[in-house]
């Protein structure tokens, strides 16, 4: 059976620029934001357009694909407020972070801290589902836990009997942070114990990485995180696979330098000459060095530079 694949919500990595570029490199079916923190306000039109620029056309990337609104929260009437308002932009699917690990969201009650009260994981996600509208589609995200995975199914189940059509699990616990590996075995006993679809998601870094978290979860959805900014190509890989195509990973001077190039044209068009684009550039090419030599030595002469003329020269070369 062929595999979903679904760009995840990485917060303060894979913002509305880095959607729109590994979308249009091709391979996913669906893509999810950042989340919009709730917390006592109900956002206006101009937060939801900043965070989920998508809704303004269709709840589409450039390249077409269906992007999902996460939303993060612990308030379930003020979340419900938020979502609907989100809807009435034009929202189509939202999606609740209970896998957050960050410190300071879980200090206010937000992402993965929920997970230590299952009675308040079910009261969110059957407020939401109750109030949305029947066509709005409701997911959620969760980790297998806190501090263990003594409560992993049952926060599972919450979600699912909460009436959730979806539920992606990263196969960690918030305690363990993305330290590896994650433990997929957990993916299929939360599959096999709840019934809705589940999506598999944590350490998916290469196509291997990919057709092993299959094998062992049985999930016929894939989410990618870290893997698809590391490898921009990866979700293009797997798709070229899963239809018998010759896999041809994308080199660094045919294609990476191109896509390079036009992410840092797009941090530009977003936020002109401030600190933002070259600051995404750096970040990304801090990553893509795990992957490929070329993106170290490129990252050790972009790092110093300061002026955007500087960088566009740089990777221009």
């Amino acid at each position: 059976m062929s595999c979903k694949l679904i760009l995840a919500p990485m917060q303060g990595l894979c913002d509305p620029v880095m959607r729109d570029l590994l979308t249009r490199i091709g391979g996913y079916d669906e893509c999810v934001s950042e989340f919009v923190r709730i917390t006592h306000t109900v956002h206006s039109r101009p937060t939801w357009l900043r965070h989920v620029p998508e809704i303004a056309s269709g709840n589409r990337t450039a390249a077409g694909t269906p992007c999902t609104v996460q939303i993060l929260g612990s308030d379930e009437n003020m979340m419900a407020a938020n979502a609907l308002e989100a809807v009435r932009f034009g929202a189509e699917r939202i999606d609740v972070n209970f896998g957050c690990p960050a410190p300071t969201v879980n200090k206010h009650q937000g992402g993965a801290v929920l997970l230590k009260t299952p009675q308040q994981v079910h009261r969110i996600v059957r407020t939401l589902r109750e109030r949305l509208p029947a066509h709005v589609v409701l997911s959620a995200k969760m980790r297998l836990g806190y501090d263990d995975t003594a409560l992993a199914l049952e926060n599972a189940q919450a979600v699912a009997e909460g009436g959730a059509a979806l539920l992606t699990v990263h196969a960690r616990t918030k305690a363990q942070g993305y330290n590896p590996p994650a433990d997929w075995s957990w993916l299929k006993r939360i599959r096999e114990h709840i019934a809705i679809p589940v999506a598999a998601n944590g350490d998916v870094f290469t196509l291997a990485d990919y057709l092993a978290i299959r094998e062992q979860s049985g999930c016929d959805i894939v989410m990618l995180g870290r893997g698809a900014v590391i490898r921009p190509d990866l979700a293009r890989q797997i798709k070229r696979h899963e239809t018998g195509e010759p896999v041809g990973e994308a080199g660094f001077d045919s294609e990476i330098r191109g896509w390079i190039r036009q992410f840092f044209a797009l941090c530009e068009a977003k936020e002109g000459e401030g600190r933002y684009a070259s600051a995404r550039l750096k970040q990304w090419l801090g990553m893509m060095r795990q992957a490929y030599p070329e993106a170290e030595a490129l990252f050790a002469i972009v790092r110093p530079l300061k002026t955007h003329a500087e960088v566009r020269a740089a990777i221009a070369a």
